[in-house]
C-alpha cells in the first residue's frame, strides 16, 4: 500500500494515477509492493532528519528509510518540496516531472539501485528515465 502525507501545504494531485505507476515500476522488477510512505515537507524538516540520523548539515530533496524485507518493498520517503521545486528550476524541468524522478529515485533505492559511484549514478539515472517515460496518466 502505498501512502503519502504532507508536512506542508503541497497536495499531491493524482494520488491513485501515481501510486499506480509507483506499482507498476515496483513490479516491473519483479518485487512486492509492501507498506510504502511518502512525507511531503520544507526543507528545515527533512534538514532536521538528515541532521539527527544521517549526520549530515545540508538540504536535500529526499532521504528514504528502507525496510524492505527480501522482494517485499516498503520504507519511508521523505521528499523537500522547496528542494524540489529549486531543482526543477536549476535543471530546466517542469516541477511535477523533477518530483515524479524523486519519488521514483527513493522506489530504486529499495529495489536495489545505489548511486554513490559515477557508474551506479548512470544506472539510476536510466533506470529513472525509463520509470518516467512509462508514466500513462495525464497531469491535471
Amino acid at each position: 500500500m502505498i501512502s503519502f502525507y504532507s508536512e506542508t501545504n503541497f497536495v499531491l494531485k493524482n494520488e491513485i494515477e501515481v501510486s499506480g505507476w509507483l506499482s507498476a515500476i515496483i513490479t516491473s522488477y519483479e518485487k512486492e509492493e509492501g507498506e510504502l510512505t511518502y512525507i511531503f515537507c520544507d526543507d528545515a524538516y527533512l534538514l532536521k532528519l538528515n541532521q539527527q540520523f544521517l549526520n549530515h548539515d545540508t538540504f536535500t530533496d529526499i532521504i528514504s528509510f528502507d525496510n524492505s524485507l527480501g522482494n517485499l518493498i516498503g520504507g519511508e520517503i521523505y521528499i523537500s518540496i522547496e528542494r524540489v521545486i529549486d531543482n526543477a528550476k536549476l535543471f530546466k524541468q517542469h516541477f511535477i516531472d523533477e518530483l515524479h524522478r524523486v519519488m521514483i529515485h527513493g522506489v530504486l533505492h529499495f529495489i536495489g539501485f545505489k548511486d554513490k559511484t559515477e557508474n551506479e549514478q548512470i544506472v539510476m539515472r536510466n533506470a529513472e528515465n525509463k520509470a518516467l517515460a512509462s508514466r500513462g496518466f495525464v497531469f491535471k
